[in-house]
C-alpha cells in the first residue's frame, strides 16, 4: 500500500480551478518530485495534502482519508509541511524555531535526537543555534525551515520550492540533504522548478502543468524525455 495515495484531486480558489483530476502516489521512504512552472498548482497540491486548503477527490495516508482532518491532525499522523517562503519566526533564535517544530514530541530526549538529525544534515546550524534567524543568509534560513519540519519526526515530508532564491553552493547542499532524508526512511514529496537537481535526487517525478499531471515516470527516464529536456532543462 502506498504511504500517500491521491486520486482525482481537485482544488479551486473561488471560481478559479487550480487542480483538476490530479492522481499520484508516494511509497514509504520514496523521494518524489513535482516539477512545473509558476502557477502550475504545485503549492496548491501540497496545501491540499496538509489540509490548509479544501479539496475534493481521493486523498489518503495509508488508506485513511485526510479530507475530514484539521491541519494539526494531519501533522499528528506524520505529515510535515515546509512551505514556500520558509515562514520562520525571524526574531527568534535558530534553537527556538527548530524546537517549535517538535511541539508534538513528548520528551526532551526526542527533541535532542531531532536536533542531532538536523545538525547532521546542516552542521552550520549547530554553530548558529543561538543566533537570531533574521541574521542568517537565505540559504541558512532554508536549512532552518527544513530542519523545523524534520523536528516533527515526519513519515512524509512536504517541501515547497526548497531551493528558490538560494545561492548555487547552498542549493546543492539542500538537494543533497533532501536525498539523505529520504535515504534515512522519510518519504518526501517535493515541489520544485529546478528540474536538473530534482531529476538528480528523486526516484520518480510528476510534471504538473495548468493544474493537471502532464507527465510522470522514473527520474532517470524523464531525463531523456524531449519535452522535459526542452522546457525544463533547456536542452
Amino acid at each position: 500500500m502506498p504511504l500517500l495515495e491521491i486520486d482525482g484531486l481537485a482544488a479551486s480558489y473561488g471560481k478559479a480551478l487550480a487542480l483538476e483530476s490530479v492522481s499520484l502516489h508516494v511509497e514509504p521512504g520514496e523521494l518524489v518530485g513535482v516539477l512545473g512552472p509558476n502557477g502550475a498548482g504545485k503549492t496548491t497540491l501540497l496545501r491540499a495534502i496538509s489540509r490548509t486548503l479544501d479539496s475534493s477527490g481521493g486523498l489518503r495516508l495509508e488508506g485513511q482519508s485526510l479530507h475530514a482532518l484539521e491541519p494539526h491532525q494531519v501533522v499528528g499522523l506524520g505529515i510535515c509541511h515546509c512551505p514556500e517562503g520558509r515562514h520562520l519566526f525571524s526574531e527568534l533564535t535558530v534553537r527556538k524555531n527548530l524546537e517549535l517544530g517538535a511541539y508534538l514530541l513528548r520528551s526532551r530526549a526526542q527533541v535532542q535526537a531531532g536536533l542531532d538529525q538536523v545538525f547532521e544534515l546542516f552542521p552550520i546550524l549547530r554553530e548558529r543555534l543561538d543566533q537570531v534567524v533574521a541574521t542568517l543568509s537565505g540559504g541558512q534560513q532554508q536549512f532552518v525551515a527544513i530542519g523545523r519540519a524534520l523536528m516533527g519526526r515526519p513519515r512524509l515530508l512536504l517541501l515547497d520550492e526548497p531551493s528558490v532564491g538560494i545561492a548555487h553552493r547552498l542549493k546543492i547542499q539542500i538537494f543533497d540533504a533532501i536525498g539523505a532524508i529520504a535515504a534515512g526512511g522519510v518519504a518526501v514529496l517535493m515541489a520544485e522548478q529546478d528540474a536538473q537537481n530534482t531529476l538528480r535526487v528523486a526516484q520518480r517525478v510528476y510534471v504538473l502543468e495548468n493544474g493537471r499531471i502532464a507527465r510522470h515516470g522514473r527520474a532517470h527516464e524523464l531525463v531523456h524525455d524531449d519535452h522535459i529536456r526542452r522546457i525544463y532543462l533547456g536542452l
